[in-house]
């Protein structure tokens, strides 16, 4: 009896013991899940100087419009961004914070619903803001580099605009871009002759595409020729009007300028060379003279077009 009872107790005392631990087992686990729980809710690290899970943002809508007859307008539900009554067909969007590429480059074009009012979501901040629309062809942006380089040059303009975000910020802004282009004109005052096949204007340095931080032009090509076709209706006619753009910075420059007219098969049938061009961002030069014949003289006179345009003949 006497061995009975203790058998009892000792086993008495055994589920009480594994009672206790398992208490204990219970108490520790709702405390580490505690300590977890409360960590979690601390102060994430900042190694910028702020937290990126709490940082804010705002959604800005941009509406361009522009200086030098570039126009944002509305049209049967499209968008047109025009200069000279021509459209633009690209534009691109560029968001710097703190020297960096804040986020994707926003590439629109022509046929984009919101062609011109580009919208852009900006984490709380001060912000430059790229801006660059275009009809040239051939574009290849490298943000490394910060470059937008075109094949072919046509009228561009740029602007870089600053903003500065807060968690209250919204709403639209309007931005006036300026172009940066010179455009050359050429007018060939004698009559294209039977079997001309095309023209080519070959600068000594011509630019074909801008540094968007800075909005200079880069890219720059030595004498290569930039070929115009001439279409069997032209033939025989005179004052042919050519033109070419290029990417320039608003101090005035210049570079020499060789014209040429070729038959399909490569023979020169006129030539004319030119020295010491003057071109300027957001101007247009103009020449003019024969290019089949000697006749003519060399002379030099100012007009206005754009800004005040320099006119030579040749």
């Amino acid at each position: 009896m006497g061995f009975l009872y203790l058998c009892i107790v000792v086993k008495l005392k055994a589920k009480l013991i594994m009672k206790t631990k398992s208490l204990f087992c219970v108490f520790l686990v709702a405390i580490i899940a505690w300590f977890t729980i409360s960590c979690s809710h601390e102060e994430p690290d900042v190694s910028d100087g702020r937290s990126r899970q709490l940082e804010k943002s705002a959604t800005i809508t941009f509406r361009l419009t522009g200086e030098n007859e570039m126009i944002l307008s509305d049209m049967s539900f499209t968008r047109a961004l025009t200069a000279d009554g021509k459209s633009l067909t690209d534009l691109w969007v560029i968001d710097y914070k703190n020297g960096l590429l804040a986020q994707d480059v926003l590439h629109q074009s022509s046929s984009d619903i919101d062609f011109g009012i580009p919208t852009l979501n900006l984490s709380v901040g001060s912000h430059h803001v790229y801006f660059i629309a275009s009809r040239g062809s051939g574009a290849a942006i490298d943000t490394d580099a910060h470059t937008l380089i075109f094949s072919k040059v046509l009228d561009t303009f740029y602007k870089e605009y600053e903003i500065s975000v807060t968690a209250t910020t919204n709403g639209s802004r309007s931005v006036t871009l300026d172009r940066i282009v010179t455009k050359l004109t050429a007018t060939i005052t004698d009559a294209i002759p039977t079997g001309a096949a095309t023209f080519n204007i070959i600068p000594a340095t011509w630019y074909y595409g801008i540094d968007y931080l800075t909005g200079e032009p880069t890219a720059a090509a030595t004498n290569q020729a930039i070929t115009i076709n001439i279409p069997a209706s032209e033939i025989g006619k005179t004052d042919e009007l050519l033109n070419v753009y290029g990417f320039s910075g608003s101090e005035e420059w210049t570079t020499d300028v060789t014209l040429n007219c070729k038959t399909s098969g490569g023979d020169i049938l006129g030539t004319a060379a030119l020295t010491d061009v003057p071109l300027k961002r957001n101007r247009i030069t103009s020449l003019s003279g024969p290019l089949f014949s000697t006749n003519g003289l060399t002379t030099v006179s100012l007009s206005t077009d754009w800004l005040d345009a320099y006119t030579g003949t040749w």
